[in-house]
């Protein structure tokens, strides 16, 4: 195998380890520096308060308030997203957010596989 051949099968291989996902579901964040993506596949840790956050987390754009279900003080609450992230599923957790496009609250409701916020 040629040395290129051997650059590029490592490359793929280190590729395969995170793989970028599109995930898509309710973008949650009850209270400062604390945010979850409940998706068909259950909850996605994102951030927590003066402990984790994932890289990239500044790519989730601001939600139109059309778009954001308030549930506490201030602009705590939660809405609809699809986002393009790497993950680790054993912790649960996205390792990185690439971006991420606001979706109309109606597609979440009507998805029958997310949970009800």
């Amino acid at each position: 195998m040629g040395a290129f051949a051997i650059f590029a099968a490592a490359i793929l291989a280190a590729g395969l380890q995170n793989p970028i996902e599109r995930r898509c579901g309710w973008l949650d964040n009850p209270t400062p520096g604390n945010w979850s993506l409940f998706d068909r596949h259950g909850e996605w840790l994102i951030g927590m308060q003066m402990a984790y956050q994932a890289p990239g987390i500044d790519n989730i754009p601001e939600f139109p308030k059309s778009a954001w279900v308030r549930t506490n003080a201030g602009s705590y609450g939660y809405g609809c997203i699809c986002m393009r992230v790497t993950t680790d599923r054993a912790t649960r957790r996205l390792t990185s957010i690439l971006s991420a496009i606001v979706k109309p609250l109606r597609l979440c409701r009507a998805d029958r596989k997310l949970p009800k916020l």
